[in-house]
């Protein structure tokens, strides 16, 4: 089986698509959701301490941009399992080569890829399908006093969401924007 998984950088520091190409045959698929030996030069150390699960009703919600702050940042490894999203990640990181630019990859079943969101970056998504479904991988455990957000429509980023946003959790409203002379994040 070619389950292998192939490590592909962004344009932003430390994010990576993974490409998991399911093996097909006449009774269906398989598919490697997370090796850590293969992943292990992204992890770098790190474990998976929690994994969460998502699923979003409406076509054009928005949940984002969510990240959390030190001592308990952490990485998350991102894919779709039902439906398809617009996952986006956001680089925050003081002194990063890209900061304050973000990356935006389709994720769904078929193409079976995972997004890989470091530390410093928030993250957030919009759902391309009703009932599109995530997985969530993390680095970290849930923290809610360390929970933070940026507006997911905040001008300095200028995310391109594909459709109109027709759906925000109050909280996800709540986020504010960025200071004009935002200095980033320092972990």
């Amino acid at each position: 089986m070619g389950l292998q998984m192939k490590i592909m950088p962004t344009a932003l520091h430390g994010v990576f698509v993974v490409d998991t190409q399911p093996f097909n045959d006449h009774r269906g698929a398989f598919t490697r959701l997370f090796c850590g030996r293969e992943l292990a030069s992204i992890l770098g150390g790190r474990h998976i301490v929690q994994i969460n699960h998502s699923r979003t009703t409406a076509v054009g919600a928005v949940r984002g941009m969510h990240y959390q702050s030190a001592p308990h940042a952490e990485m998350k490894l991102v894919r779709c399992l039902k439906g398809r999203v617009w996952d986006v990640a956001v680089d925050l990181r003081a002194g990063s080569p890209s900061f304050m630019r973000w990356h935006a990859q389709e994720l769904s079943p078929d193409n079976a890829c995972m997004l890989v969101i470091p530390e410093g970056c928030a993250h957030g998504f919009q759902a391309l399908e009703p009932d599109s479904e995530l997985l969530y991988l993390h680095t970290a455990l849930y923290a809610p006093d360390f929970e933070r957000g940026v507006a997911h429509d905040e001008p300095q980023l200028a995310i391109e969401w594909p459709l109109s946003v027709v759906d925000l959790s109050v909280r996800d409203q709540q986020h504010p924007r960025l200071p004009i002379d935002f200095p980033g994040l320092h972990l």
